[in-house]
């Protein structure tokens, strides 16, 4: 008699929750990697959900609590560990999880981080030597902490294959439904994303969603009033030479005192506006070739040189992403 082959054994995929935590990027892990596929061949992932403190209610954020039925030993043992988040980035989570995400790693899993999780590997020393991301707002924080860290603050995810971390909250999705296109191929994870509502890959990364900062013109100093008047007068020709004019100064002064004013050059100060200013109008649905004029590009072409480059997508695919 010919022997029966065994059924394939799940992917076992552990989450953490720790007290006081925001519920979203855990929702994302059970809703990938928690619900039954029955629309995908195969064997699909196990999930269990794991905590310092196994059935104990946690309090979570949005006034309710949660309890874990799986402990760390659960967690350090399964085949790919995701850390959704930390309650505190500055201080990091306990010892018993750092060491329990060590050990998974040690032992072959492939540890995930979403937004702010990053700092749980990075403490655990997995980030070491590598590019990382999390949500913009902590990547200053996290390249002070752990200097031994390449931050990425421009992307959506970045995949060492063992080591993956995700931006920000939503960010962590597209990390989940990368893990899916990784282990079953894009289909699945077309068919995921479908049952999701969501696209299966966004263009881009979290420049996009990533606030400019404003220089405020707290005194009335002849560089803040130039700043001040550039903004106003984007769709026009502007030098350096036309700045440093308006400022009193001569070019090479007044790049000088701009550079410490702004933390950049002049004109990187002035594409970076002027990329900026063409955001809502791309939103509002405006033409590529309208929108480079109304914001000051002598081309189309060198308008979608300098959104891409600072932005991650095309103009065009931003209009496509955030129009409507």
């Amino acid at each position: 008699m010919d022997a029966v082959a065994a059924p394939a054994r799940p992917h076992r995929v552990a989450t953490l929750v720790t007290e006081g935590m925001a519920p979203f990027e855990l929702s994302s892990v059970v809703e990938v990697f928690g619900l039954p596929r029955p629309e995908v061949e195969g064997s699909w992932y196990a999930l269990d959900v794991c905590s310092d403190r196994p059935g104990v209610p946690l309090p979570m954020t949005g006034g309710f609590s949660l309890s874990a039925q799986h402990g760390l030993d659960v967690l350090a043992g399964a085949d790919t560990v995701i850390v959704p988040a930390v309650v505190d980035p500055r201080s990091g989570p306990g010892d018993e999880v750092v060491q329990a995400i060590r050990s998974a790693h040690a032992r072959g899993a492939r540890v995930v981080s979403i937004c702010s999780g990053a700092f749980a590997l990075a403490a655990a020393g997995l980030l070491d030597g590598r590019e990382a991301t999390t949500h913009w707002r902590y990547a200053g924080l996290l390249a002070e902490r752990f200097p031994a860290v390449s931050v990425r603050p421009d992307v959506l995810y970045v995949d060492h294959g063992d080591v993956l971390t995700s931006a920000g909250s939503a960010a962590g999705l597209d990390l989940c439904l990368h893990l899916v296109r990784t282990d079953h191929g894009p289909a699945v994870a077309n068919t995921v994303a479908r049952r999701l509502v969501v696209p299966p890959h966004r263009e881009g990364g979290q420049a996009q969603f990533i606030e400019s900062p404003v220089v405020p013109v707290e005194a009335r100093d002849d560089v803040g009033e130039v700043l001040v008047w550039a903004l106003d007068h984007l769709a026009e020709p502007i030098t350096v030479d036309m700045l440093a004019e308006r400022a009193h100064l001569a070019p090479r002064t007044f790049a000088r005192h701009f550079t410490r004013r702004t933390g950049t050059s002049p004109m990187r100060w002035l594409i970076t506006q002027r990329v900026q200013a063409s955001l809502p109008l791309l939103e509002a649905g405006e033409s590529v070739t309208r929108t480079a004029a109304l914001v000051g590009f002598e081309s189309p072409v060198t308008f979608r040189h300098h959104f891409t480059r600072a932005m991650g997508t095309s103009p065009a695919g931003y209009r496509r992403a955030f129009h409507g």
